[in-house]
């Protein structure tokens, strides 16, 4: 697998093709914003490791362009720790995000973990249907109402993990194992940022996304006047 790795710090993206070529992954280095996203949209690497305050364009502009035109998932690196960043970051595309300076260990298993989930995505062929919320997971299309929802990569995922389960309460931790593929303490932030999405694209239809106070989210229909779905 390749792996796009984008930060103007020398010794940072030495770290990081040190820990990730120990794992077996072809590394590709960009040094700047421009960069950076030429490489992403000509390599086509299977994830970016995206360094927030790039030279020239920084990477919430990179994200942006990416999704621009391309689903390959984003880890974002930042040394900013307050949570508006990180949202922002969320907000726009980007899988996950690690905090510098950061466990190389612990980059490893983010990235594992996306590409885990990413191939397990592209395997199944598994649709479901929620009142009149239809998720097909082999063409990555969501339909609520007759009309297509515009949804980012981890949205669907997070709404099809919720659909899978429909009427059953998921804690966050569940919704992190499901959708990032692991559990890390403190990062049910990420599950929060992507519920409140999905709740704009639900707003005025059948389906909604309940929150169960201490314990998580389900998702639901409601009845018609006649009983049904």
């Amino acid at each position: 697998m390749r792996i796009l790795v984008a930060d103007d710090e020398p010794h940072i993206r030495e770290l990081v093709r040190l820990y990730l070529s120990k794992e077996g992954y072809d590394i590709d280095f960009a040094v700047n914003g421009p960069e950076a996203l030429e490489k992403a949209l000509q390599l086509q690497p299977d994830l970016v490791v995206l360094d927030l305050m790039m030279p020239k364009l920084d990477g919430f502009e990179v994200t942006k362009g990416i999704r621009e035109q391309s689903d390959v998932p984003i880890l974002m690196l930042t040394v900013r720790k307050e949570d508006t960043v990180k949202v922002a970051g969320l907000e726009l595309g980007a899988d996950d995000y690690l905090t510098k300076p950061f466990n190389p260990k612990e980059l490893v298993a983010r990235v594992k973990a996306i590409l885990r989930r990413a191939d397990g995505i592209k395997r199944s062929g598994v649709s479901v249907s929620v009142g009149t919320l239809h998720l097909d997971r082999p063409r990555r299309e969501a339909t609520l109402q007759g009309r297509s929802l515009d949804l980012r990569t981890k949205e669907f995922d997070l709404l099809f993990a919720l659909g899978q389960n429909d009427g059953i309460a998921m804690s966050r931790e569940q919704l992190l194992s499901l959708v990032w593929g692991y559990t890390f303490s403190g990062e049910t932030r990420t599950v929060d940022v992507h519920i409140n999405h999905l709740r704009q694209h639900l707003k005025d239809s059948d389906v909604r996304i309940e929150t169960l106070r201490g314990v998580g989210y389900k998702l639901t229909a409601e009845l018609s006047p006649n009983g049904d779905l």
